[in-house]
């Protein structure tokens, strides 16, 4: 179980592979991650310039000077940067778990608002609710994800999470 926010070194991560891509600057960057999270989630400057600092320290990555931009910080990849990347995407698999978590933990905090009685948050119209048709909204957005990313219709999973570790082989946390 994670403790709070995204998964650690998911934003490195994410750095490192749209600069494979090609060469880009810090709010080039943010607004690329901004955009495949569909507006949900952008990291701050303070998370991302210190990041390309650090590839540039570690030699990951590279600045380059750009002429019709001479005012940007543009990075592009080392060839120690693309050794780094595949390192990373061989380990990504561990993250897996984490962004479960996060997902999860989320929206058990925001039905606990909706339906546990020590939480007294108003309705305001017109604003973001706590309850039981906004809980479903999230849940279909979700649903329509899966279906848009995976092409397919979605399936509910009719076992416990106990027999669903079971069946992937994965060990359920002792906590």
């Amino acid at each position: 179980m994670r403790k709070s926010g995204p998964p650690k070194g998911l934003i490195a991560y994410l750095v490192l592979e749209l600069l494979e891509e090609k060469p880009r600057y810090g709010y080039e960057i943010l607004k690329e991650i901004r955009d495949i999270s569909g507006g949900h989630w952008e990291p701050s400057y303070g998370s991302v310039y210190p990041i390309l600092y650090k590839f540039e320290e570690k030699g990951w990555a590279e600045r380059i000077e750009r002429e019709d931009e001479p005012d940007r910080k543009y990075f592009e990849l080392t060839e120690s940067g693309y050794e780094e990347l595949e390192e990373r995407r061989e380990s990504s698999t561990e993250k897996a778990r984490d962004f479960a978590d996060v997902i999860l933990g989320f929206f058990h905090v925001y039905a606990a608002f909706a339906t546990d009685e020590r939480f007294e948050i108003p309705d305001i119209e017109g604003e973001w609710q706590f309850n039981e048709d906004f809980s479903r909204w999230v849940v279909e957005q979700v649903v329509r994800h899966h279906e848009h990313y995976f092409e397919t219709d979605f399936e509910r999973i009719e076992v416990t999470p106990e027999e669903f570790y079971e069946r992937h082989g994965i060990e359920m946390d002792d906590e």
